[in-house]
């Protein structure tokens, strides 16, 4: 794999910002470039771009899978546009698929496209699969901040992104919403993994979302196992998540 350290500058935050990207490396040089299927991969919130290579083994993990593996930095945004702060929402979602794929031999096909995420980055990949089902085939949250409204420790932070508990409703950010919303309409679905260690304390907030959108139609998978919140724990998991990809 190669594995490439760049800063773009993104025109939708005003400034220059990190990514992390893996990429099939051939052997011989082919005569074009081959669209390489791709997973949209996202930090937590004390982490950032670095994380799921410096703390994991997901390097190994996807070296025989013909896979591209693309690492954003939101910072502490919770992938959302910030109510007193910077557009990362837009940024995800948008400027970050059109300059990923322009930089590099990425898939822009929904069969080939997927996102996966821990803790915050659970919560970001649920959001963007389930407001875009026409863009990704596959999203896979592991330890997910799937319950912002019970986030109490943090009502500070909250604020700056969402204002308060009643802004994450409005701002379209409430997954259970959002899943209600996918689940209606005609167009494509999303594939959807979910993981939560048993002595995590966000458990709860995953099998509330749990209850929530496994009796609405998805192709969705749900699994418990003995760990904390942590690498220990999330380097198992996307082990299993990549096994788990539809890849074509």
């Amino acid at each position: 794999m190669a594995a490439i350290e760049c800063k773009i500058f993104s025109e939708t935050l005003g400034m220059t910002t990190g990514l992390r990207v893996l990429l099939p490396e051939p052997s011989r040089r082919p005569a074009g470039r081959a669209a390489h299927p791709v997973l949209f991969l996202l930090h937590g919130l004390s982490d950032d771009e670095s994380a799921w290579t410096r703390f994991s083994g997901l390097e190994r993990y996807v070296l025989t899978l013909g896979l591209a593996v693309v690492m954003p930095n939101v910072n502490r945004s919770y992938y959302s546009n910030m109510k007193h702060g910077y557009r990362y929402w837009d940024y995800v979602s948008d400027e970050l698929l059109v300059k990923a794929r322009a930089l590099f031999p990425l898939s822009a096909r929904r069969e080939a496209t997927f996102v996966a995420g821990q803790s915050m980055g659970g919560y970001g990949a649920l959001k963007l699969a389930l407001s875009m089902p026409e863009t990704f085939a596959a999203a896979a949250s592991l330890s997910g901040t799937c319950d912002l409204g019970n986030l109490r420790q943090r009502p500070e932070e909250l604020a700056l992104v969402f204002g308060d508990v009643a802004g994450i409703r409005k701002s379209g950010a409430d997954l259970q919403e959002l899943g209600h919303a996918a689940a209606q309409s005609r167009g494509p679905k999303p594939k959807i993994f979910q993981c939560c260690g048993t002595e995590d304390a966000l458990l709860a907030g995953n099998r509330a979302f749990r209850d929530v959108i496994s009796p609405l139609g998805f192709d969705y998978t749900y699994e418990e196992s003995p760990g904390s919140h942590d690498w220990a724990y999330w380097d198992r998991a996307i082990e299993r998540v990549l096994r788990w990809l539809p890849l074509p």
